[in-house]
């Protein structure tokens, strides 16, 4: 019997040494590309070029970073980013709470069709309407602007979604007793529909900050000039430096890439429990 047990003890051994192998594995594959990607920032364009020593250590400098945030104008491409991406993360959770609570606590004709139809724009690829919304943003004038930027992009049905999974659960029992002490729309929202999904909120608020500055498509559209590129289409231009230095776009990369790295990390938490807590019912 004893003989039995330890069997068992080792075998459960071995299968925890294979699981954090497995997961060390992985962790090195994942992990590589932004390693080599950010030592060759730190490189000069020889260096960079120079396998396998590239990939150690040594000879790092800080010129390449230098040159990457003066020729690219890393400052003011930064400071755009920043701009939109808070500008629409705003509007997202503003217009994805209005409209999920209306879909949720108030009954009007056609809700159930209204709600699918917007759920249905999400099978429709984002390629297949730069055009038209181009054509548009053009007709009114907002053709290299903040506002040609960021108003297409301020509703999103994953965020109306998102909310209103979170908004059903609220017990109608709690909803009674709101209605019966006289209190409104706007009063159930902020006092009891609120502060239940908060969660959820500060996940679509990092979920749309993050999305929105990786953007690429939609600014590429509507941005032609200098001052109101964003940080992807921005390093574009680090493309025409001189050939030996390629890696001015890596270190472009790296410092396009450090804010939302530092946000992700110091949010990751909230991200997870507001994805979980929106998908507590269907």
């Amino acid at each position: 019997m004893a003989t039995n047990t330890a069997v068992a003890k080792q075998q459960k051994s071995w299968r925890i040494y294979g699981r954090y192998a497995l997961l060390m594995f992985v962790t090195l594959i994942v992990v590589f590309p932004i390693y080599a990607t950010v030592l060759s920032a730190f490189k000069s364009g020889p260096d960079s070029l120079d396998h396998p020593r590239s990939l150690l250590p040594t000879g790092l400098t800080l010129d390449t970073m230098r040159a990457a945030w003066n020729l690219g104008h890393m400052g003011r491409l930064l400071w755009n980013s920043l701009f939109v991406s808070v500008a629409v993360t705003i509007g997202v959770i503003i217009t994805s709470v209005l409209a999920a609570y209306a879909f949720t606590f108030i009954n009007f004709r056609g809700r159930r069709f209204v709600f699918g139809f917007c759920l249905a724009t999400l099978l429709v690829p984002v390629e297949a309407t730069v055009v038209i919304n181009q054509r548009l943003i053009d007709s009114f004038g907002w053709k290299n602007s903040y506002q040609g930027l960021i108003v297409p992009l301020l509703a999103t049905a994953f965020g109306i979604f998102l909310i209103r999974q979170v908004f059903m659960t609220v017990p109608k029992e709690l909803i009674e007793a709101a209605s019966l002490d006289g209190v409104g729309h706007f009063g159930l929202l902020r006092e009891v529909a609120m502060p239940l999904a908060r969660p959820t909120l500060g996940a679509l608020g990092l979920f749309t900050f993050l999305g929105t500055w990786n953007q690429y498509l939609w600014p590429q559209a509507v941005v032609d000039d200098q001052e109101h590129r964003t940080i992807q289409i921005g390093l574009d231009a680090l493309r025409s430096a001189d050939i030996n230095r390629f890696n001015l776009i890596t270190a472009g990369t790296v410092i396009g890439a450090l804010p939302i790295f530092v946000v992700l990390v110091a949010f990751q938490r909230q991200l997870v429990r507001g994805l979980t807590a929106g998908a507590i019912k269907g």
